[in-house]
């Protein structure tokens, strides 16, 4: 299961009632934050979600509402005396962007490691020890007025263990929890491979944040299928459309068209623009066109979990 909170739903500065946007995800006891605004600690701790256990935090650009936390939060880890390493993860340009950042944290007691991801993602393991083997990383691209990526989050389903082909291989029942674990077995000369006990891999888990972003292909490919997307909708009316295209931003009606049309099926909005006083009361310009779209709220979380 993903247990996912949205820690704040402002866009470009905080305000008494609305953190920048960030959100976590914890799986296996392991989180990753994305983003990390001015005031990310203090939302997190309001939302009571421990950074602390962070081990990975994906950047989805540069600007300051989504980096200006990292020096503070990083200087927290090592008052706290952490020593369990920290990887940040962002688009193309991450070492130039994070240099000055590091130089204002200085020295810190846990090693700290900056990756861009490869097309196509990464297991989680590789960015961090201890998350599931099946826990896998995506970037995709995404439109904004600097370079700037999203995330989906995925975590696969093995298929149903078949306890009548185990038996018919001659596994010996204190074998089957390794194979079901995803390890092979030896069983006399013949290596059993868990495809040969397993049925057919069943739905996993998707999560996706868009970090800033217009409208465009890449962000309905990379949301694909998601089970909740946490989506900025900077814009409440639908005729600001054009000036949301200018900004490299969208309409609540806009990211309720991306979640359409990638089939999500749950949509948070988020990143509100300061003229949304009421996020609520221009919903019904995203359940026009997408039923399942709630407006984000500070501290909102859910819990995904697998289908029986």
């Amino acid at each position: 299961m993903l247990d996912v909170t949205l820690l704040g739903t402002a866009a470009l500065m905080p305000i008494p009632d609305r953190a920048l946007t960030a959100a976590t995800l914890t799986c296996a006891g392991r989180t990753i934050l994305f983003d990390c605004g001015e005031g990310t600690q203090t939302a997190a701790r309001r939302a009571g979600v421990s950074l602390m256990k962070a081990d990975v935090i994906a950047l989805t650009h540069y600007h300051g509402d989504h980096v200006f936390g990292l020096p503070g939060l990083m200087q927290t880890m090592e008052v706290l005396g952490r020593t369990q390493p920290l990887t940040v993860v962002g688009p193309a340009g991450l070492r130039a962007a994070l240099r000055p950042i590091l130089e204002l944290v200085g020295h810190t007691g846990y090693p700290v490691r900056l990756a861009e991801l490869p097309e196509g993602g990464v297991c989680m393991r590789e960015l961090a020890g201890g998350w599931p083997e099946a826990a896998r990383l995506t970037a995709f691209e995404t439109v904004h007025r600097v370079v700037s990526q999203g995330y989906s989050f995925t975590l696969g389903r093995a298929g149903k263990f078949l306890p009548e082909r185990a038996k018919a291989l001659g596994v010996p029942v204190n074998q089957w929890g390794l194979l079901q674990k995803g390890q092979s077995v030896r069983v006399g000369e013949r290596t059993v491979f868990p495809g040969d006990v397993l049925g057919e891999a069943r739905r996993g888990l998707k999560f996706v944040f868009t970090g800033d972003t217009a409208r465009c292909d890449s962000l309905a490919e990379g949301a694909r299928g998601a089970d909740l997307m946490i989506s900025e909708a900077t814009y409440g009316e639908n005729d600001q459309g054009e000036m949301a295209a200018a900004y490299g931003h969208m309409t609540f009606a806009q990211a309720a068209e991306v979640a359409r049309r990638a089939g999500v099926r749950r949509l948070w909005l988020a990143h509100y623009s300061q003229m949304v006083e009421d996020p609520g009361e221009y919903l019904p310009n995203a359940t026009a066109v997408f039923e399942n779209a709630l407006c984000g709220e500070d501290g909102m979380s859910m819990t995904l979990r697998f289908e029986e």
